[in-house]
């Protein structure tokens, strides 16, 4: 099995609205890493599950879904009610069957229709309704009717209520019709495996979880107050990914092919161990790793965009005057010869090699010449030459030149010494590029060299993706324009202006989205309006797990949060998600750590978005002259500039020295592992050309 990236659980309820207010017995979802979310009701649930499904499909994450109703019935019903053991039956019999608005359903209904199938009294109970139903007791008064009181895991599950109780304090029953539904229409819709009756093979898993499993965790939470439910799927998503993934692959591997079972069942010291919380050792270290959080190495991180993005813009054709710097969104093919004819490539006498011989030639002229754009109109005749400017066409009966240098010439007659090679100091037809040959390849960026080509091979318009436009977002409250009056606590900011100038001098339209401030639905409105305006995002601030990192929450609320832990220095949090289906790339608040993520992981990303496909900085290795020692885990870029042949390096490496980026002119990389830097060892240098700018 493939381990899952992402956790998220829910607490169903098969209610009605329960309004705006949160509050129990309602419907609560958490991912692990983000605070529990309120959903009002069902339709809502449903919508909040489709967009959590898209995000991980879109970024091609695992994800793994648990909920608190059983996803079976005892054995034996489902043949009973549809004729078949497939539980699938049972949930397409209960989507078709179940009339579900946020104000009401016919669960109790449904109960009283299935029970009039079976023998004596069926097997639902507790009608919580005024109205009386001929088939659906009040109370428990069922006999005949045939079916198992509990499934064999609820019967193993202590505490757990039987799914054949429709109403009342910890009903089941009301869930399990108004939860199959729903996500039998997700399973249908989308790629999602259902546990445990299909393999574990699709990108999302819907498991069935019980918070009863973890009481004790949740009685301790919930004595510090807060609604009950909000603790359940806050602490069952964090155990399930504290959970090792070979772990989690034994309580997965469990053979219930009917009735379904509890996730975590017989193992619930291990779930309730991992939903603590504990302190970390202390390491006084910033950039120590968390406890039991995995880093992205920089290289996995790039391979993962590199894998899933693709071009995002359109395409028109322009004229080749405009073209300069855009993207070529198909190849561009020779629509002419280049060069069309063969042609001299010097000033000199043309004639026919089989007329010369080894040793002195003098050859009389023809009248006339052969110039550029001018071509002589006849033949040479055999043992005949004629004068020839650079660039004209070869007359008929000429195949070699000799150059003005090496001739002597009195206007009738030409010598020269033999020697020359049959095709001297001429051009071939097609001997650059032949008519249909490919000239420039689709993805190209169009330089000064590239136009050229297009032109002499007959394009004056050519195939172009629009610019990619990148939508350029600072956050935070201590933030003012540059140049404005900065008050107590307030600093300048900085990232905008350079990371606009970086969309720019990258050839994209950058598209400024001013700053926002630290309220949440503030900056959800602007995302909004980015992702309108622009094919991507780039925003800084706000991309750790502070209290204020508003960015990362946001992404996590939309269900497309990917990485904001790579293993990188400096640049620690950077958050890769989806917004709106634009990308977006949650930078640090940091200038220095903002640009050099931006060399990193934006430009070769914005370079795929573009058309121009993924490019991959060159560097080269040189001496250091500087001495360094680093511990294993990240990767480090030290901002650096060549003297005599060596790499200096800035005098800080802390990330607040923002005067180190204009003073260096690359930067120097060195790998994930441990490190000791002598002066006179190789290290790598990227200059910053070799990024773009």
């Amino acid at each position: 099995m493939t381990r899952f990236d992402r956790f998220v659980v829910v607490d169903w309820s098969g209610g009605n609205d329960t309004g705006s207010k949160p509050r129990k017995d309602a419907i609560w979802l958490c991912e692990h890493g983000a605070e529990p979310e309120y959903l009002r009701n069902r339709v809502v649930a449903e919508d909040r599950l489709r967009v959590l499904i898209d995000g991980a499909q879109a970024l091609g994450q695992r994800l793994l879904i648990g909920f608190d109703f059983p996803f079976g019935y005892p054995a034996g019903f489902a043949r009973a009610l549809t004729g078949q053991d497939d539980p699938f039956a049972v949930w397409d019999w209960v989507e078709q069957n179940l009339d579900d608005v946020p104000k009401g359903n016919n669960r109790f209904a449904l109960a009283d229709q299935i029970n009039a199938q079976f023998p004596g009294v069926g097997p639902f109970w507790f009608n919580a309704l005024k109205q009386d139903f001929a088939h659906l007791p009040r109370k428990d008064t069922r006999t005949g009717h045939g079916m198992s009181e509990h499934r064999a895991c609820d019967a193993m599950a202590k505490g757990a209520f039987t799914c054949w109780q429709m109403g009342g304090a910890g009903a089941v029953g009301g869930q399990v019709f108004t939860g199959l539904a729903v996500l039998n229409r997700l399973r249908r819709a989308m790629q999602v495996a259902v546990w445990p009756f299909q393999k574990l093979d699709a990108p999302v898993a819907f498991v069935e979880i019980w918070p009863g499993l973890i009481n004790s965790s949740v009685k301790s939470a919930e004595a510090l107050g807060g609604i009950r439910d909000a603790h359940q799927v806050r602490l069952l998503a964090r155990a399930l990914s504290a959970l090792p993934p070979a772990r989690l692959a034994e309580m997965l591997d469990v053979n219930a092919p009917e009735e379904g079972w509890i996730l975590g069942l017989g193992f619930e010291d291990e779930l309730n161990a991992a939903a603590g919380l504990r302190p970390p050792p202390l390491r006084n270290d910033c950039f120590a790793l968390p406890a039991g959080v995995d880093w992205t190495p920089v290289d996995d991180a790039l391979a993962m965009l590199r894998d899933r993005l693709h071009t995002v813009v359109g395409q028109r054709d322009i004229a080749l005057t405009d073209a300069r710097g855009r993207v070529l969104a198909a190849d561009l093919l020779a629509k002419r010869a280049n060069p069309p004819h063969p042609n001299t490539a010097v000033d000199g006498y043309g004639f026919a090699h089989a007329a010369m011989s080894d040793g002195d030639n003098v050859l009389p002229l023809v009248q006339g010449r052969s110039a550029a754009g001018v071509p002589y109109d006849g033949t040479v005749p055999e043992r005949y030459a004629i004068r020839v400017l650079t660039g004209a066409d070869l007359p008929e009966g000429v195949d070699t030149v000799v150059l003005d240098e090496d001739c002597t010439a009195d206007g009738t007659q030409v010598a020269f010494r033999g020697g020359l090679r049959r095709g001297a100091n001429t051009r071939k037809a097609g001997e650059d590029m032949a008519v249909g040959q490919v000239a420039i390849p689709m993805g190209a960026k169009l330089r000064p060299p590239e136009l050229a080509l297009a032109a002499s091979v007959g394009h004056g318009t050519v195939p172009v993706y629009e610019r990619l436009r990148v939508a350029v977002l600072s956050t935070g409250d201590e933030l003012v324009e540059a140049g404005a009056q900065a008050g107590a606590g307030q600093i300048f900011d900085a990232n905008r202006p350079m990371l606009c100038s970086l969309a720019e001098a990258w050839g994209y339209e950058a598209v400024d989205m001013g700053r926002a401030p630290d309220d949440r639905d503030a900056l959800r409105a602007i995302l909004n309006d980015a992702a309108a305006k622009a094919d991507v995002i780039l925003t800084s601030g706000g991309a750790s797990a502070g209290d204020e990192d508003h960015m990362s929450a946001l992404l996590r609320e939309a269900g497309a949060m990917q990485e904001w832990r790579i293993a990188l220095k400096p640049g620690r949090p950077l958050a890769l998600g989806m917004w709106n289906g634009v990308p977006v790339f949650g930078l640090p608040g940091n200038p220095v750590a903002a640009f050099v993520c931006s060399l990193i992981f934006a430009r070769p990303a914005m370079s795929a978005l573009s058309g121009a496909g993924w490019v991959t900085p060159e560097g080269f290795d040189v001496p250091a002259a500087f001495t360094k020692r680093k511990k294993p885990g990240r990767r480090e870029y030290l901002r650096a500039r060549l003297r005599n042949g060596k790499a200096e390096v800035f005098a800080s490496e802390g990330s607040g020295r923002v005067s180190g980026l204009s003073w260096a002119e690359g930067l120097v990389e060195i790998g994930d592992e441990a490190a000791e830097i002598a002066e006179g060892d190789l290290v790598r240098f990227i200059p910053y050309g070799s990024f773009g700018l």
